[in-house]
C-alpha cells in the first residue's frame, strides 16, 4: 500500500540575494525553465504579476499526458515568501511555498508542496497525470526546479 505524502520540503542554498532570487521564482513564466513538469503560465483575469488574488492557467505533462490547473497567488512577500494554491476541475489540489531566507553568502530557498487533494481528486489525478506516487514523483521535481533555479540565479545580475 502506498503512502500517502501530506506535505514535502526540499531546500538548497543559493549564492544570490535573496531579491534576485524572489524576482526569479515568483516570475512564473520562467518556472517551465526549470520544471521537469511545467510547460508555461498563463494569467489570467488581467492579472500581470505576482500579486496576491492573483490567477493563472499553468500547463503541464508528464510523458505523453498533458493537463492544466489554476493557481491563484496567497503570499508575494518580495524577498522573503512567494506561495500559491493549484485547483484542477474545482477540486484543490495543492500549495506550493517559496521561502527565502539569507544564509551564508546569498540564501536559503525552501520550496514547500502540501497535498489538498481528497480521495476523488488523488483518483482522477493518477488517470490524468499517470503518476501513481506524486509525493515521490514532486520529491524528484522540487530538487530539479530548485536546482535550475539555483543556476539561474547564480548566474543572473543582482538587482540594483
Amino acid at each position: 500500500m502506498m503512502t500517502m505524502t501530506t506535505q514535502l520540503t526540499v531546500s538548497t542554498e543559493i549564492a544570490a540575494t535573496p531579491d534576485t532570487v524572489w524576482a526569479l521564482v515568483s516570475d512564473l513564466s520562467k518556472m517551465g525553465e526549470w520544471s521537469p513538469e511545467t510547460d508555461g503560465v498563463e494569467w489570467l483575469r488581467g492579472a500581470t504579476g505576482p500579486v496576491p488574488g492573483a490567477t493563472f492557467k499553468g500547463s503541464n505533462h508528464h510523458g505523453s499526458k498533458k493537463w492544466t490547473t489554476i493557481g491563484k497567488i496567497t503570499e508575494a512577500d518580495p524577498g522573503s515568501r512567494f506561495a500559491f494554491r493549484i485547483t484542477a476541475a474545482g477540486f484543490k489540489i495543492s500549495e506550493w511555498r517559496y521561502d527565502i531566507e539569507p544564509a551564508g553568502s546569498g540564501c536559503r530557498v525552501t520550496e514547500t508542496w502540501v497535498d489538498e487533494r481528497g480521495a476523488i481528486a488523488r483518483t482522477i489525478g493518477r488517470l490524468t497525470t499517470g503518476i501513481a506516487d506524486r509525493g515521490s514523483h514532486n520529491r524528484a521535481t522540487m530538487q530539479t526546479t530548485l536546482e535550475g533555479l539555483k543556476a539561474s540565479a547564480e548566474s543572473a545580475p543582482s538587482p540594483g
